[in-house]
């Protein structure tokens, strides 16, 4: 069965219950101010405001010691804020262990336990909540049908495969009836098509349970499938907030363009700002007109540019012609893409159709519309929060 053919069966209404109980359009996770230092001089994560809203599936997107893991473990009480308030459904979490806050963990390495049975690691949960084993075996038998393993429920995790053992982690942590479930890098072990096919699953059972869901991962292309919002992280602050598609179409700094998706980036220097748009001298000769976004008269600022919305065809009234030569050529079956040197030495990736028939050393035009461009300031901060020095109070 394909990723797109895989169907759950229908939820249960008692987690569903459980899940949309109360169901409000904001706050039901809320981030007011929260710092992070482990040493009271860097902060890990620094000035944190968010907004999760019930029912949500939000991504924590970002590089290696961007804060995005540390913001989700101050969230599920494995870390302590140094400084603001973390709520959950109105009420403070942040001084309360873990075992207290009813909230569903799914991690990386799937942490079950070799000697249990999956039966008994999905389980687990309710044995510590002292939940009377006639009902234990009802839950358990209904959540393990949901993610489709229920004639597995006597093997141990060694005997399933890494998919089958991310599914009872999944299983584990919704077996509860939590009120939000967190999870950490969860499919950073499989496979691409295995990984593919589990970002599917976990978005219909959040689709069919309307359970809130944070997310960490470091996977662009994860985030965008998966998400209704999407945090970017860097420095230890939110670099940008928004729909995949605000991210994707209308990135508000250089690190965000850069960081979702593929992009081409030219550098210049603004010569002059006419409204919206500016004319940008490029780095070693050329000219280009972009977007303004945050570019300034004689400001250095860097152009990015969608390799989709490039074009080898001839250049429209007003827009973008870039001569260059064709430096190298890609191909990927659906599409293939053309490397194209511009005469100032700096390269361009052109997104064409895999007919496409360009030789290496041919002369091109590369065009693209003003509005395809967009200018930011050539920040070295790259758009993220910049962590604070000094103890904070």
């Amino acid at each position: 069965m394909s990723a797109s053919q895989a169907v759950l069966p229908a939820a249960s209404t008692t987690i569903a219950r459980a899940a949309q109980a109360g169901a409000g359009a904001q706050g039901f996770v809320e981030f007011a101010d929260v710092e992070k230092s482990y040493d009271g001089r860097t902060f890990a994560v620094t000035r944190m405001n968010l907004t999760v809203a019930r029912g949500e599936f939000l991504t924590l997107l970002g590089p290696s010691g961007s804060g995005k893991t540390t913001t989700l473990n101050m969230l599920a009480g494995f870390e302590r804020p140094t400084h603001g308030t973390i709520t959950l459904q109105g009420q403070p979490v942040d001084r309360l262990p873990p075992y207290q806050r009813n909230i569903g963990m799914v991690f990386q390495n799937y942490a079950l336990f070799p000697h249990m049975t999956v039966e008994e690691n999905v389980g687990f949960p309710l044995s510590v909540r002292q939940v009377s084993k006639a009902d234990i075996a009802t839950r358990v038998a209904r959540v393990l049908d949901m993610v489709r393993l229920k004639q597995f429920g006597d093997r141990r995790p060694t005997q399933l495969s890494g998919g089958q053992q991310q599914r009872v982690a999944l299983a584990r942590a919704l077996v509860f009836e939590p009120s939000l479930v967190l999870m950490d890098e969860p499919l950073g072990a499989l496979d691409k098509k295995l990984r593919e096919h589990m970002q599917l699953e976990i978005k219909q059972i959040h689709t069919m349970l309307g359970v809130t869901i944070v997310y960490v991962t470091h996977d662009q292309s994860e985030a965008l499938t998966m998400s209704d919002r999407v945090a970017v992280f860097n420095n230890g602050g939110i670099a940008q907030l928004g729909s995949p598609d605000d991210l994707y179409n209308t990135p508000q700094s250089s690190f965000v363009a850069s960081f979702i998706g593929e992009n081409n980036t030219l550098e210049g220097v603004v010569d002059r700002v006419s409204g919206k748009e500016c004319r940008v001298r490029l780095n070693g000769g050329g000219e280009i007109t972009a977007l303004a976004v945050g570019a300034t008269q004689d400001s250095a600022c860097h152009v990015a540019i969608r390799p989709e919305r490039l074009s080898l065809a001839p250049a429209a009234p007003g827009a973008n012609a870039l001569p260059a030569t064709v430096d190298g050529r890609i191909y990927l079956g659906d599409h293939m893409r053309l490397l194209a040197r511009l005469a100032n030495d700096q390269v361009l990736t052109v997104k064409v159709g895999p007919e496409a028939t360009m030789a290496n050393g041919e002369t091109v035009t590369v065009s693209c519309a003003p509005n395809d461009c967009r200018a930011f300031p050539a920040d070295p901060g790259t758009g993220g929060a910049l962590p604070k020095q000094g103890k904070t109070t």
